[in-house]
């Protein structure tokens, strides 16, 4: 595989490519290391060999820390097994654009995969490099969505599952984790509270993968794929402009990092583009970073209804940071009220019913729209990374029923709208 090393992103130092996560030296979260030196030189036929590949993740398995030996070779296994995640619609949203003033905006709706969020990506990735190394169950700390992807992956492999969330999570995505016959564990307390614990028991179970702690090196390469897809969907172009949410931080940069690897190749052409963070005002630890001109997050206790992004101590946040100032880009907050504004917008418009999250995100392209940052003649992709049904409240009382009685008359009366056809 093109995977060499997993390297500390502080100091360097390069270790095998194991369960590990942190660097014994400095404490720096490690990342994958590749060596693409064997797929450099013919872009065409790296284009040719990527639409040639299955519909999901793994027609891109060339840039992912999967064993099979040559480039490519664990493509065809790797499809065969699992859920098949990605390759999820880009929405040119000529209607959302027109209402904010601005010309082209697509919407890369990773609501369509088979979990409903762009975790199933993640998830793919970790476990089958968990299944590699031997791992027989998967668990995560989650505040949702990753809960699902995991336990129905588990279910998909026949594996052994743990999902450890919040105990105030949205009933809506614990319906939708436990229905797989996982073992759902609700800690009292927030999601950072629940992270602390799963890295504790990462330490005392062997044979346990969690994918976001013991995995995460791996795991987090799995969102790469959003990148190539937008850029494969876009005739193997780069957009201008890319916002897109931040819990961690780790979406955000690995975003970065996959038009990075494509535009060195050559497979990509353009630039990297301006990469816009968003967060809930109610837990905004890098937005509040970047505005004030830090380099590292201060963490908070999170108070908002966008809970799938709810960590107070995210991890790549100083990362996400460094990012969006290099890309020229901005970290911004919205409150609740915009996050349901932005759900309501993005729905009326483009017919694309996002959860929170995405509320964040439409919510604040609205506001980089109003303020005059993005140039009209931008061409500007949002990434909307989960789906509407997992968070029902935020839209509750958002809209008016209207109950009549069965017949024509009762009809005109509620909607006056007698003598019009």
């Amino acid at each position: 595989m093109p995977a060499t090393a997993l390297k500390c992103r502080e100091c360097k130092t390069e270790y095998a490519l194991e369960a590990r996560y942190v660097c014994e030296k400095c404490f720096g979260p490690l990342e994958v290391a590749y060596d693409y030196s064997a797929l450099a030189g013919d872009p065409d036929h790296q284009r040719r060999r990527i639409q040639a590949g299955p519909q999901n993740i793994w027609r891109y398995a060339d840039f992912l820390p999967l064993a099979g030996g040559s480039p490519g070779a664990s493509t065809r296994g790797a499809s065969r097994s699992g859920l098949p995640a990605g390759c999820t619609p880009l929405i040119r949203a000529d209607r959302l654009a027109a209402e904010l003033g601005l010309n082209e905006v697509w919407v890369k709706n990773d609501a369509a995969n088979p979990t409903h969020s762009f975790k199933d990506r993640v998830v793919s990735v970790a476990t089958h490099r968990a299944r590699e190394l031997g791992f027989d169950t998967l668990a995560c700390a989650s505040t949702g969505n990753l809960a699902n992807a995991v336990a129905a992956q588990a279910s998909a492999l026949g594996m052994r599952s743990y999902v450890f969330i919040p105990s105030d999570l949205e009933e809506q995505k614990i319906l939708a984790t436990g229905v797989y016959g996982t073992n759902v564990v609700a800690v009292k307390g927030n999601y950072d509270d629940v992270n602390r614990l799963c890295t504790e028991l990462s330490g005392e179970r062997d044979r346990w993968a969690f994918v976001n702690v013991n995995m995460r090196p791996y795991y987090a390469e799995g969102s790469k794929t959003l990148a190539y897809e937008i850029a494969e969907q876009l005739g193997f172009r780069t957009p201008d402009r890319i916002v897109a949410p931040i819990a961690s931080g780790s979406l955000f940069t690995k975003i970065a990092k996959g038009f990075e690897e494509w535009l060195e190749l050559g497979i990509a052409t353009g630039e990297l583009p301006t990469m816009n963070g968003a967060q809930a005002l109610g837990c905004s630890p890098v937005a509040t970073a970047f505005e004030n001109g830090h380099d590292v997050c201060r963490p908070v206790k999170p108070d908002t209804i966008a809970k799938s992004l709810a960590i107070g101590n995210p991890a790549d946040g100083p990362y996400a940071l460094e990012l969006a100032r290099r890309s020229g880009g901005k970290i911004d907050s919205v409150t609740d009220d915009e996050i349901r504004e932005g759900i309501a917008l993005l729905a009326r418009t483009t017919g694309v019913f996002t959860e929170t999250a995405g509320g964040v995100t439409t919510a604040t392209l609205k506001k980089l729209a109003d303020r005059g940052d993005i140039d009209p003649d931008e061409r500007v992709v949002i990434v909307i990374t989960g789906e509407g049904l997992k968070t029902l409240d935020a839209v509750r009382d958002s809209f008016t029923t209207h109950t009549i009685e069965p017949n024509y008359d009762a009809f005109e009366a509620e909607f006056a709208v007698a003598g019009s056809r």
